[in-house]
């Protein structure tokens, strides 16, 4: 998926509205997974995890500045996209149906909150459905702002896998300023990070993730720091690079250098993977990574490997991650975080942007 004419986005949907638990929206990744949307994935990658956002009416209570879904950002909820692309609405039964034919190829599942009053209530329930009829690991990705410790203690009662904070922001001053007070936003710093903390401490080491948007402002070494205090707790960091959804409020600004994501992405798999600690790593003045803290050897094999340039998300059973999201935060000319195994083309051309 991405900017090239690789798949359409129309599809042939009688659920083209309505409203979760009914209905939920899917990701045109997952959507073309599981036949209900045509097309074809650059380079064969294929999609693990099929992601379900609930879906309401008016959609989501948040403002958050970068996201495709904000409440400000003009025009009918159901045409918004999110993260790059569209997300079409399908009956629920019928995501059900499609998911156990492709049990080859699907190996998670992820429901998606968004901030609404009924979020909570309909999470549960399609969890527990998802849960008793799929036979397939289910992930949360949680809204914090409208949970509550009991609720993460039912998540795990009720069968979810694994939960997921979305964070984005890695400085409690970005955070209020793109998620909070800045834009009118309901979500706090210390909210989200209790949460994050609490279910750390519910699910277990590795059984908790919490996204991290690169490209907000922050420096690499925020950036890296804030990963090692996730690790700290046992959770692991998912990467994603800002991208700008055209109409959000922060439609012009700009992603950032593919050699700071790429950085990042090494730092993370160092830490993540217990090799190394953040405040063993060197940073420069302007807060850039100029040593990670390993040698120099073991810097280069995890590079030539390619793993850590990979898409970071819940697991699956034979890949880095079932939730891959093919070109979820940048177009198949420019690609960050990479959907499938890196080549020795590939190679040369993170090399080259690591060094920039």
């Amino acid at each position: 998926m991405g900017a090239e004419p690789l798949f359409t986005s129309k599809t042939d949907n009688p659920a083209s509205s309505g409203t979760s638990p009914e209905n939920l929206r899917i990701s045109l990744a997952a959507a073309m997974t599981l036949g209900l949307a045509p097309g074809l994935f650059y380079r064969n990658a294929c999609l693990h995890c099929v992601n379900v956002l609930l879906t309401y009416e008016k959609g989501c209570r948040a403002n958050c500045a970068y996201c495709g879904l904000q409440k400000s950002r003009e025009g009918d909820y159901g045409d918004k996209s999110f993260i790059r692309v569209d997300w079409p609405v399908f009956k629920t039964e019928d995501i059900i149906r499609l998911t156990l034919e492709k049990r080859k190829v699907v190996q998670r599942i992820c429901i998606s909150m968004i901030t609404h009053e009924r979020a909570k209530e309909d999470a549960f329930f399609i969890l527990e459905r998802f849960v008793s009829e799929l036979r397939l690991p289910v992930s949360i990705l949680m809204t914090p702002t409208i949970l509550n410790h009991s609720d993460i203690d039912g998540f795990k009662k009720n069968g979810a896998d694994m939960v997921t904070v979305a964070l984005d922001a890695v400085t409690p001053d970005l955070f209020d300023r793109y998620r909070g007070r800045g834009v009118g936003g309901p979500h706090r710093w210390e909210k989200y990070n209790d949460i994050l903390e609490y279910s750390a401490s519910v699910f277990g080491k590795n059984r908790v993730g919490c996204h991290l948007v690169a490209g907000l402002g922050e420096s690499e070494k925020e950036m890296v720091l804030r990963m090692q205090t996730i690790r700290d707790i046992g959770a692991r960091s998912h990467l994603f690079s800002f991208y700008r959804e055209k109409g959000s409020k922060m439609e012009n600004h700009p992603q950032c250098p593919a050699g700071q994501f790429r950085r990042i992405q090494v730092a993370r798999h160092i830490i993540d993977y217990d090799l190394g600690r953040a405040e063993e790593m060197k940073f420069d003045k302007e807060g850039r990574v100029v040593g990670f803290g390993i040698p120099f050897s073991g810097v280069m094999k995890i590079i030539e490997e390619g793993v850590c340039f990979r898409t970071t998300g819940c697991p699956g059973k034979t890949d880095v991650s079932a939730c891959n999201r093919p070109f979820g935060d940048s177009s198949p000319r420019n690609i960050r975080s990479f959907p499938f195994k890196l080549n020795s083309r590939d190679i040369k051309r993170v090399i080259k942007e690591l060094l920039d």
